[in-house]
């Protein structure tokens, strides 16, 4: 005779192994004279096996930064205004005691060179340049670097290492695997983490006298003017219009030098407005470029040594700005070529007296919209465009019910747009490759109306489905090919989201970049 007993659990309990994960949902007894038997149900789930010693200091600083929030909160409390004449309770690495003692760390001025300082600076002090003198205002400088990818980096390390005495570091993004080969402060096990933070940690590391406040927020119109009212130089190392005409704006009207660079693929530019008496950005750009004419290293490419030498020239003028040398781009623009090596120097338009913001007399007075404005958003990533009606276009889960069919070879054209050198990298199955800048050519279009009349049946409208890397080339080709093939009884079709919405929703494992 036997009876059973049931346990429920009230929470999951969960068994691992080493890649996959139980949650155990009951169990039950059953008691005979000679044994007992134990049956227990689990659910199984596969889950991707953490690094442990990551996990223990993310939860290491995790533990910290809620003691420091709570010695900052104390600080605060004693001292509502914020003007801190003691640094005391805050750990000396935490870089969160710089942004708490911020107004007393701009302020404090350094009058003489320690023993280390001198032994640190020795190569440059010794520059006629630079001298005692030179150090002095370099280590009681500040500059404000927005930006912490592949600019924003080598800017900033060379600053710190060159004696900045104070850095600003802004940007709201975090650290992804696709950066790591061009914003080179940045590191593997980073990658989750604050870009700001992560570059102030460098800084600390190279050189513990300079000051380095991250700021992990979106710049906007609403923060710009206090924060570029602190420091004495702006770089601008974004990449995208909205912000640059947002720095420029704000540089203008707290009256600070903007050392602006950029790189895509194997070139970069430098120049440095509103400096000396030369122009600003919108004195040579008035008017923002059609989004849709604007492209930026994620869509475009990079080389990553290129933002390297543009992010190193950006600190060396930064660093003769703070010396009071000459600048060597203010009314001039630096032009980078990596593939023949070349550097060619090209004057640019002075100081226009019409100029909305910096003429004399201005209509821009204070910030604005600048997306509005621009038409386009204010930060590096893909924007999604709306060119086509939903009965236009099919999502990756309807591709990937088709490509299971096997007629599909021969009922439909499934055309990938992206140039041949992304095919190469990775490619669905099926799909033919002509690229959206050859789409228009006659031959392109007389090939795609062919293999249409080929797999249509009889009857029947031609079906020919577009996809690219994030689902807006393809709407453009599509738009494209239902005008070169207006009179031709096809069904033209874009997939939403392209491969990487193939990746996110169908297959993790399909090559993301």
């Amino acid at each position: 005779m036997a009876y059973r007993s049931r346990e429920k659990t009230t929470k999951p309990r969960l068994f691992t192994s080493d890649t996959t994960e139980y949650e155990f949902v009951f169990s039950c007894r059953f008691q005979f004279s000679q044994c007992t038997i134990h049956i227990a149900c689990v659910y199984y789930k596969p889950f991707v096996v953490m690094d442990v010693e990551k996990l223990q200091a993310q939860l290491e600083d995790a533990r910290r930064e809620i003691e420091v929030l709570k010695k900052m909160l104390n600080l605060k409390e004693k001292n509502p205004k914020g003007q801190l004449e003691k640094e005391e309770g805050l750990p000396d690495d935490c870089p969160m005691k710089e942004e708490c003692c911020e107004n007393t760390a701009l302020s404090r001025k350094k009058t003489k060179l320690d023993n280390a300082s001198i032994e640190r600076y020795c190569r440059q002090l010794i520059l006629p340049e630079i001298g005692v003198k030179g150090q002095l205002s370099l280590c009681n400088s500040s500059v404000l670097i927005v930006g912490a990818g592949g600019l924003g980096c080598p800017a900033a390390i060379y600053l710190a290492a060159a004696g900045i005495g104070h850095l600003g570091i802004v940007d709201y993004d975090a650290v992804e695997l696709g950066n790591l080969h061009r914003q080179v402060l940045h590191s593997e096990a980073g990658i989750g983490h604050s870009k700001s933070t992560s570059i102030s940690s460098s800084v600390s590391r190279l050189n513990s006298s300079v000051t380095c406040v991250p700021y992990h927020m979106q710049l906007d119109s609403s923060n710009a003017m206090d924060l570029v009212h602190k420091y004495d130089i702006v770089l601008d190392c974004t990449d995208n219009v909205a912000t640059r005409y947002l720095l420029n704006d704000a540089c203008v009207l707290a009256r600070k030098p903007l050392v602006s660079g950029s790189a895509l693929r194997f070139e970069g530019q430098l120049t440095v407005y509103s400096y000396e008496g030369g122009p600003c950005y919108r004195c040579l750009y008035p008017k923002p470029p059609p989004p849709e004419t604007v492209t930026n290293c994620s869509s475009g490419g990079v080389l990553g040594v290129v933002p390297g030498i543009i992010g190193c020239f950006q600190a060396l003028e930064a660093l003769k700005i703070a010396l009071g040398i000459s600048v060597s781009f203010s009314q001039k623009l630096l032009l980078v070529d990596g593939l023949d090596g070349s550097l060619r120097t090209i004057k640019l338009r002075p100081k226009q007296p019409g100029c909305a913001v910096c003429g004399t007399q201005p209509s821009v007075k204070n910030l604005i919209d600048y997306e509005q404005f621009c038409g386009a958003s204010a930060t590096d990533k893909c924007v999604s465009l709306h060119l086509l009606s939903p009965e236009d276009r099919i999502s990756v889960d309807n591709l990937s019910s088709i490509l299971q069919e096997e007629n599909v070879v021969t009922s439909l054209v499934l055309l990938d747009v992206r140039p041949a050198v992304e095919f190469e990298i990775c490619r669905l199955p099926h799909f033919i490759n002509i690229p959206i800048n050859d789409l228009g050519k006659s031959d392109c279009v007389d090939l795609i109306r062919r293999e249409a009349v080929n797999r249509a049946d009889t009857g029947e409208k031609a079906q020919v489905l577009v996809i690219c890397r994030r689902g807006n080339d393809s709407q453009i080709a599509v738009k494209l090919l239902q005008e070169k093939l207006a009179s031709f009884p096809a069904v033209i079709k874009d997939i939403k989201g392209g491969l990487a919405a193939w990746t996110n929703h169908i297959d993790p494992n399909f090559p993301r970049y």
